[in-house]
């Protein structure tokens, strides 16, 4: 049986992401087959081919490191209507203002996210990590040595990144300022 076989098993039976080291360390521990690096990134190639069909529904994809099943956008409607998911995974806005404020700024302090909002940040903090989205990355070297948070790979796996770099750009968010109507159709005159 090849390796490709295997790969896809594991790949369909995993709930996150499968990195290639611990597809190496499995075929190192449950077959004699000598296995290399190249050998499953040929292998999970040759399963992305197949999946790339309209036959399938299904597609892998590179999320947080490691490999992955996903249904492929055309579905996720479907998907989500059926599983309701749009009312049991939302996070609240104070939820999304304290992740993004971490998600640009990691390594933060509590102190520095509650700065930034204005308001006391320490329940939703403490939801973010119980919900795995945020982990403890160290301790700032200043004054009381204040814990640090960052971003998780669950946070890239539920937003579907490979890495960080792959957020938006803040600047994508922000409007021009003092400026009225649709900034496409703004002509300027010279006062005539």
């Amino acid at each position: 049986m090849s390796i490709t076989l295997h790969i896809e098993a594991l790949l369909f039976a995993s709930d996150k992401p499968v990195t290639i080291k611990e597809l190496l360390d499995c075929f190192d521990k449950t077959t004699d087959l000598n296995v290399s690096k190249k050998d499953i990134q040929d292998a999970i190639e040759t399963i992305s081919h197949k999946y790339e069909s309209s036959e399938f529904a299904i597609q892998i994809k590179k999320i947080a490191e490691g490999y992955t099943f996903m249904t492929k956008p055309e579905f996720h409607n479907t998907i989500a209507e059926f599983l309701k998911l749009s009312s049991q995974k939302k996070l609240s806005t104070t939820a999304l203002e304290t992740l993004s404020i971490i998600a640009y700024k990691q390594p933060v302090t509590k102190s520095e996210m509650e700065s930034i909002r204005g308001v006391n940040s320490d329940y939703t903090v403490q939801k973010l990590l119980e919900k795995e989205l945020v982990v403890l990355v160290g301790r700032n070297e200043g004054p009381g040595r204040p814990l640090l948070y960052g971003t998780s790979k669950k946070f890239m796996n539920y937003f579907g990144l490979k890495t960080i770099a792959d957020l938006p750009r803040i600047r994508d968010f922000q409007e021009l300022e003092n400026s009225i109507g649709d900034p496409e159709t703004i002509e300027i005159t010279d006062g005539k």
